[in-house]
């Protein structure tokens, strides 16, 4: 038998080589596996397929889950005091703490700038004074995460033989079980996670001469998922921050992209 992961490595089971898993495993909450279709792979199967039907069972099912891949999905949780004369405000970005990705930070600020623009922010001119200052940061890291998979083994009965009215004799034979391929437990396996973070505050220093800034609005988005680089998983994370924005104060949603257009999946 060979697991077919999300990422399509396939992983044999030790003793099992009749059936194929198409599956689709939500990985980022950890939710059990989704089992798309299970084809038989061997001429002896209870259906006894032809092998040409077999392969185009295969192929239809590629198709299948190639269709229906995984959505993007960010869990966001946000707290707001956000003032009612904020529209029109102009916006400034802190100075990074990590001066060794500079040009990476830029490239994430200016998304946050575009998606302060659409809720009526601006850019401070050229030398004067922001109201509102922008301080986030991204950061990632790799976990490795155990999960369960279930296993079904191909089992075969014996059928004894017979005597017709005839008198002629039929021997017994082993034949694949008629209920088909039965559950023997579950594999447990380990999967290489990348969970990806954005904290974003917006702080408004509009107040008493000689006051703090005060936070306004903060943010966090966090995304679970294959590995792979930040810089396109980041996109996302600053749309789901600003999906609904302000939003109701200690607001925790979970925002769910479409995987081929980007599109917000309505909740």
């Amino acid at each position: 038998m060979y697991l077919l992961s999300h990422s399509g490595a396939r992983c044999p089971v030790p003793g099992q080589k009749a059936y194929f898993w198409l599956c689709d495993r939500n990985l980022l909450s950890g939710q059990n596996v989704l089992i798309i279709m299970l084809i038989a792979l061997h001429t002896h199967s209870f259906f006894r397929l032809s092998r040409a039907r077999l392969v185009c069972g295969l192929l239809v099912s590629l198709a299948l889950l190639a269709g229906c891949a995984s959505p993007i999905t960010a869990r966001v949780s946000s707290f707001q005091q956000w003032p009612a004369d904020a529209l029109g405000s102009s916006f400034g970005f802190l100075a990074p703490a990590d001066h060794t990705r500079e040009l990476e930070q830029a490239s994430y600020a200016s998304l946050v700038a575009v998606e302060l623009a659409k809720q009526g922010l601006q850019p401070a001119a050229s030398g004067q004074p922001a109201r509102m200052l922008v301080d986030m940061s991204v950061s990632s890291q790799l976990e490795n995460r155990s999960y369960s998979r279930p296993v079904y083994q191909d089992q075969y009965v014996f059928r004894p033989g017979f005597r017709d009215a005839a008198g002629r004799i039929y021997p017994g034979y082993w034949m694949p079980d008629p209920f088909g391929p039965r559950y023997v437990g579950n594999q447990q396996l380990m999967q290489t996670i990348q969970v990806s973070h954005l904290r974003l505050r917006l702080l408004d220093t509009q107040g008493p001469a000689g006051s703090s800034p005060r936070t306004v609005f903060q943010s966090n988005a966090t995304h679970e998922g294959n590995p792979s680089p930040l810089p396109t998983v980041v996109p996302y994370l600053v749309r789901a921050v600003f999906e609904g924005f302000p939003g109701a104060n200690g607001r925790v949603q979970v925002i769910r992209f479409k995987a081929d257009t980007g599109e917000v999946i309505p909740q």
